[in-house]
């Protein structure tokens, strides 16, 4: 419950952010490797569904440490590739926004579903992550821009499992709900 006190004050302002929270407004100039990495941490939705990423593998635990955010940073990569070949994905924002509050949701609830079935959902979800990414990327040095978005999004996992191992299941629970909230603030926002 402490880890959730100390979350809401943070989580809230930014989630009322709207343009902090989608990081989806326009291309991004610079070096291609730190426009890579900086373009998962720019926007809320991006941090919310990765550091999910890792809190959902951290409560199943085993196998799924690995495997969950292994799915989520190859689907990416795929998307990412499709983004910037300049194919459209016209759900892309509706499977960003539901990648926050269905992980959130799965968290909160504790949700044991087979790997069979959790893995696919990841990929999904990684997809409209990653075509987000190779959409708004440079025009060139993509390979390096992917690189930086991989890292920065791997990172993230890590931190959502860091946490989800720091802390007791309730509070799992109780931040996979305000994942899940905060998903629902930026749908409607």
């Amino acid at each position: 419950m402490r880890a959730i006190a100390l979350a809401l004050p943070v989580a809230l302002p930014l989630a009322a952010l709207p343009t902090l929270a989608l990081a989806h407004s326009g291309g991004h100039s610079g070096l291609s490797f730190l426009s890579g990495l900086s373009h998962p941490l720019g926007g809320l939705d991006h941090v919310l569904a990765m550091l999910a990423v890792g809190l959902i593998a951290a409560q199943r635990g085993g196998a799924s440490v690995l495997a969950t955010p292994a799915t989520f940073v190859c689907a990416m990569l795929a998307g990412g590739a499709l983004g910037a070949a300049g194919l459209t994905f016209p759900a892309m924002e509706p499977m960003i926004l539901a990648s926050i509050i269905v992980l959130g949701a799965l968290i909160a609830m504790a949700v044991r579903a087979p790997m069979a079935l959790l893995l696919p959902v990841v990929a999904a979800f990684g997809l409209a992550h990653g075509w987000a990414h190779g959409a708004e990327g440079p025009a060139t040095g993509l390979a390096l821009y992917a690189l930086g978005f991989a890292l920065a999004t791997a990172a993230l996992h890590g931190a959502g499992i860091a946490v989800g191992r720091a802390v007791n299941r309730l509070a799992i629970r109780g931040l996979g709900a305000l994942t899940a909230g905060a998903g629902l603030v930026l749908a409607f926002a």
